[in-house]
């Protein structure tokens, strides 16, 4: 389940230092060779609608997120709530989130959950009537690209939340982006696009280098680069 943070006004994200130290960490350099956010947000520039309606980024906000396709990918343009949930950690524990869950939707090869701190992962809503992600070739270990600005993180879905609600990715991925991931105060309330490869999978679903490889090589058939 994804974190409850997803399900505040921003307002009530801001309630309070976290029990450990943390700092924003620089974002990591872009590698030279690597697909560019420019050539990734190039391919989803147009938007063909195939959910039923639109969702939220937070509880509270009007609906105004349409889930879009196109050949290859589903993606969605959205702010980024942190989700801190799975398996406890230095910063992200029941300590230093107030609505923290030690449990993920999709669990690794050893049945434990998912570790937010470790492993890039993206949320995505709980099938309804709105959207069923199964739908569209997405499950769990699904590749995904996350785009902040100029960097891009590659990631797997990892988690589900509200039915409603969209916009969520776990600390690593914030982290990765350079993004402020205290599960309380972090994320931000717009600019994030996230980008599903369809029918793509990474097993085990916690190996962070094979999502990458992967991530890397889709990115670059999505883009048109093979």
């Amino acid at each position: 389940m994804a974190g409850a943070a997803a399900l505040l006004a921003p307002a009530a994200l801001h309630s309070g230092p976290a029990t450990a130290t943390e700092s924003r960490p620089p974002a990591a350099a872009a590698r030279a060779d690597g697909v560019t956010a420019a050539q990734l947000l190039a391919k989803v520039r147009d938007c063909t609608r195939i959910s039923r309606g639109l969702y939220r980024t937070d509880q509270g906000k009007a609906p105004t997120v349409p889930v879009c396709g196109t050949t290859g990918a589903v993606f969605w343009k959205a702010d980024m709530d942190i989700d801190c949930d799975g398996r406890p950690g230095t910063y992200c524990n029941a300590r230093t989130d107030p609505h923290f869950s030690a449990s993920t939707a999709f669990a690794q090869s050893d049945g434990r959950p998912l570790s937010s701190e470790q492993l890039p992962f993206i949320v995505v809503p709980a099938p309804s009537t709105l959207w069923d992600y199964r739908a569209s070739g997405v499950r769990g270990g699904s590749v995904a690209a996350v785009i902040h600005g100029d960097r891009v993180q590659y990631a797997v879905v990892g988690d589900t939340g509200p039915a409603g609600i969209i916009g969520e990715a776990s600390y690593a991925t914030a982290k990765g982006l350079g993004i402020d991931p205290h599960p309380q105060r972090g994320g931000v309330p717009s600019g994030v696009t996230y980008i599903v490869f369809k029918n793509s999978r990474v097993s085990p679903i916690e190996d962070r280098a094979a999502a990458e490889a992967a991530g890397e090589r889709l990115a670059r058939a999505f883009t048109g680069g093979d």
